[in-house]
C-alpha cells in the first residue's frame, strides 16, 4: 500500500521519481528488446507496477492540490466576510497597480 506523503512538495518529488522510472523502465524494456518467457513477463509486471505506483501518485497529488485550493478559496472567503472594508481596499490597491503596470508597458 502506498503511505500517505504529507506535503504538497514531497508528492511533488514522489511523482516526478515515479515518472522517471517509468521512462528509465521503458527505455530498459526497449533496449532489451530481446526478452522472451518469464524474463519478459517480469519485466512487463515491474513496468506495470510502476505505472500503477504513478497513476496512484497523480490522483494523490491532484486531490492534496485540490485540498488546499478549498483551504485557500475558504480562507479567503472568511477574511473577505470579517473585514469587507479591508478586503475592497486591498482589492482596489491591487487593480489601481496591475491599472499602471499595464499602462507602463505601452
Amino acid at each position: 500500500m502506498m503511505e500517505k506523503i504529507p506535503t504538497q512538495t514531497g508528492a511533488r518529488d514522489q511523482l516526478m521519481n515515479d515518472l522517471k522510472t517509468v521512462i528509465q523502465d521503458a527505455e530498459g524494456w526497449l533496449r532489451n528488446s530481446s526478452l522472451t518467457g518469464e524474463d519478459l513477463k517480469a519485466a512487463k509486471e515491474k513496468f506495470e507496477r510502476t505505472i500503477s505506483a504513478a497513476k496512484a501518485d497523480v490522483i494523490h497529488y491532484q486531490e492534496m492540490v485540490v485540498e488546499k485550493t478549498r483551504e485557500a478559496a475558504k480562507a479567503t472567503d472568511e477574511y473577505v466576510h470579517e473585514n469587507p472594508w479591508r478586503a475592497i481596499a486591498i482589492g482596489g490597491a491591487a487593480g489601481l497597480l496591475l491599472g499602471l503596470a499595464i499602462s507602463r508597458r505601452d
